[in-house]
């Protein structure tokens, strides 16, 4: 999987379709990140202790890294990842602007 965890990603479809955001998770077994901000589902909590209220906690679902794309630091676009391999080790670059990301 090629989008790691604090990467800028924009969603490319679904219902959140054009939002961005920061990437808080990264789940490669399944091919799934979480996206602050994006894909919000509603938890309802019952209340555990005598006297406690519940309550109803909204939280950022998992949802398929091939709905997302990385957004480039440098050219602020978004753009697929391409791979440079060097003396330093592998190295993820941007395909339009070959900017280190």
């Amino acid at each position: 999987m090629k989008i790691k965890k604090d990467d800028n990603v924009i969603v490319l479809s679904g219902k959140d379709k054009g939002k961005s955001g920061k990437v808080l998770q990264a789940m490669p077994k399944v091919d799934k990140v979480v996206v602050k901000g994006v894909n919000i589902r509603k938890r309802h909590i019952r209340p555990r202790k005598q006297g406690e209220k519940g309550q109803i906690i909204e939280m950022e679902a998992p949802i398929h890294v091939s709905n997302v794309m990385i957004v480039c630091s440098k050219c602020k676009k978004p753009s697929r990842i391409g791979y440079e391999i060097n003396k330093e080790g592998k190295r993820r670059i941007c395909k339009k602007c070959k900017a280190v990301l």
